[in-house]
């Protein structure tokens, strides 16, 4: 990540300054404001796939979701501003939103049924803040989607390896349980998924070469 401006600053300072129309992406990291760099081509490749996958669950079951192109997302704490790689909102919720309409602005975590970071080099901003700030939100459901294998051992064990953990908020703490290979992986935001942890990993794969 690199870092555009060096003082620090509030959320509102942070949603204010944000520049209209960018096509940079940019979020608050214990104030100060951060360009997130773009995903390298297997990043985006999981991106997708899951904003792919989990558009046909909403649109097969007429789920009343929505994955909007642009949202941040506001913790509790001033310090932090996110933005998902992939949302899944509550489209009800929204009609209690503040700063939906206007700022695409998520101010409460029921409105999110789903939040997904698909993990890169900086994977302590995953395992670590995020899921503490998403928690406290209270998000109810967050998905570290480690493909490559990158976090710490004490997160995906040892020998390392790639781990999709499901994060179900209960009784205000995270629960984390774990999906490998060919796990099914298990969504209480979409119980009927049919999608292995494997296929996820998948998507971030270049296809073989034909002989």
């Amino acid at each position: 990540m690199m870092q555009t401006i060096t003082k620090t600053v509030t959320f509102d300072e942070f949603a204010a300054w944000y520049p209209e129309n960018s096509v940079r992406r940019y979020e608050l990291h214990n104030g100060v404001i951060v360009e997130m760099p773009l995903g390298t081509g297997d990043h985006s490749g999981v991106t997708g796939f899951i904003s792919l996958k989990l558009g046909v669950e909403i649109d097969r079951r007429e789920l009343p979701y929505s994955i909007p192109g642009d949202c941040l997302l506001k913790p509790t704490r001033d310090e932090a501003g996110y933005q998902p790689d992939v949302v899944v909102l509550d489209q009800a919720a929204l009609a209690s939103e503040p700063r939906w309409k206007k700022e695409s602005i998520i101010t409460m975590g029921p409105s999110v049924r789903l939040a997904v970071e698909v993990v890169s080099t900086n994977w302590r901003d995953d395992y670590f803040f995020k899921a503490s700030d998403y928690e406290e939100m209270g998000i109810p459901e967050y998905w570290i989607v480690d493909y490559l294998g990158l976090g710490g051992r004490k997160f995906i064990g040892n020998p390392k390896q790639p781990t999709l953990s499901v994060c179900q908020l209960v009784d205000g703490e995270y629960q984390v349980k774990q999906f490998r290979g060919d796990d099914k992986v298990e969504s209480p935001a979409f119980p009927e998924l049919n999608l292995t942890a494997g296929q996820i990993f998948q998507a971030g794969l270049p296809p073989a070469e034909s002989n």
